[in-house]
């Protein structure tokens, strides 16, 4: 972190915590949990992760709430930051140019963070493809909204008949009687740490592209246009939207889940293959309706908080704990790779192994009280003044050498 008596290397004022609006932070804040409770049940590469009721009753909520929502509420926020970060460089004098130029520095420090994330940690990593969109669509900021959202709406088709062919294909493709492998990330199960770095670099490979084109697309560009009109800003403004985006979106979310997180929490038995395979296809594509749905449900809450917060003799408890999540998302780069950290400590083969034993409840358990250990760092950072170390490094690459008409030698 730079000393307040240097002058930085950007022209592009940071933003104080004060400053911010507590919707879109606390959304980020909030859908981390969902990562870490997703994250968790993925490092576990054994069959009989339901043991008890218990088992059987987190991972109906989760399927039907979590899994398949948090990466479209994550890519929808993305989105939305990225309209964001636009108009601080026009405020601070840029025009279009100098915002690409930011833009797509971001993302290919974002690329390159996400590839050390997933060679050393996850493969299933979301912050190279978030830079990989950035690089590649930056240039959907300058569409017409009709665009956006069509080009989303396309997007969210042709990825729907994609999965659903490629899915379908891999089951009538497959030989009589082959369950295939527990874990389908051969890295995980890999119990050399230099091995299971050199297979999750081919994984990385493919599944970054990958996750971008077939989930992270089509909520992304909403949330680009999502963030031209402000509405996680200004929800007083769009209250009717919020509340049917609420509604309807985790309506859809939790009716089209429900047959697959029946199955999954070991409720109803297992169907045929092609049952299973089509149930799992509605539950993820459900997911897209599911992400809007939360951010509109935590902008609403936001939105409580924060009116509650100006009454005389408002905050309280609740406030509180809202202003915690929220610096978890106002660091969320750092809370993120944090997870992965204990998570790769907790469950890989060359760490405590956890993985290979842990049940369905148990990997919750290291995924709540992680998250919580990110909300205490996360909340104390803020009451001393600091930036988050990953976002502090990301800040600092994205804007080095970025001088903006205006703000030269005006801001410490």
């Amino acid at each position: 972190m730079s000393q307040p008596s240097r002058p930085p290397s950007t022209g592009v004022p940071p933003v104080p915590g004060s400053g911010r609006s507590l919707a879109p932070d606390l959304a980020r804040g909030f859908m981390l949990l969902f990562i870490a409770l997703v994250n968790a049940q993925f490092f576990l590469t054994h069959s009989e992760t339901v043991r008890t009721l218990t088992d059987q009753v987190l991972l109906f909520v989760q399927s039907t709430l979590v899994n398949g929502r948090a990466i479209p509420l994550f890519s929808l926020l993305f989105g939305y930051g990225t309209v964001w970060i636009m108009r601080r460089v026009v405020d601070a004098g840029g025009g279009w140019v100098h915002a690409r130029v930011v833009l797509r520095r971001r993302g290919l420090w974002m690329l390159v963070i996400g590839l050390l994330h997933g060679v050393l940690l996850l493969p299933v990593d979301i912050v190279g493809a978030y830079g990989l969109g950035l690089l590649l669509f930056v240039g959907f900021l300058r569409a017409r909204d009709s665009v956006l959202l069509w080009s989303a709406g396309a997007v969210a088709f042709t990825s729907a008949a994609l999965s659903t062919v490629l899915s379908l294909g891999d089951v009538f493709g497959a030989s009589p009687g082959d369950d295939g492998p527990v874990s389908a990330v051969p890295s995980l199960v890999e119990p050399d740490f230099l091995a299971a770095s050199s297979e999750r670099f081919a994984e990385w490979t493919l599944y970054t592209p990958v996750t971008l084109l077939l989930v992270v697309l089509p909520p992304l560009l909403v949330g680009m246009w999502a963030g031209r009109r402000g509405i996680l800003e200004h929800p007083r403004e769009h209250l009717p939207l919020l509340a049917r985006t609420a509604v309807v979106g985790l309506g859809v979310a939790v009716v089209a889940g429900l047959p697959d997180a029946l199955v999954t929490a070991e409720f109803l038995p297992e169907p045929e293959p092609v049952v299973l395979v089509s149930l799992w296809i509605v539950h993820d594509l459900a997911g897209w309706a599911g992400g809007p749905g939360w951010a509109a449900l935590i902008t609403l809450v936001a939105l409580r908080v924060t009116e509650r917060a100006v009454r005389p003799g408002g905050t309280g408890s609740a406030g509180a704990v809202a202003t915690a999540i929220a610096s978890v998302g106002e660091r969320s780069l750092s809370c993120y790779l944090a997870q992965a950290v204990v998570f790769t400590a907790v469950f890989a083969p060359y760490g405590l192994g956890l993985g290979a034993s842990a049940s369905a409840s148990g990997a919750v358990l290291v995924a709540v009280l992680t998250w919580g250990l990110t909300v205490l760092l996360a909340d104390l950072s803020r009451r001393f003044g600091l930036r988050g170390p990953a976002e502090a490094l990301l800040r600092r690459l994205t804007y080095a050498r970025t001088r903006l008409p205006g703000t030269q030698g005006e801001h410490r």
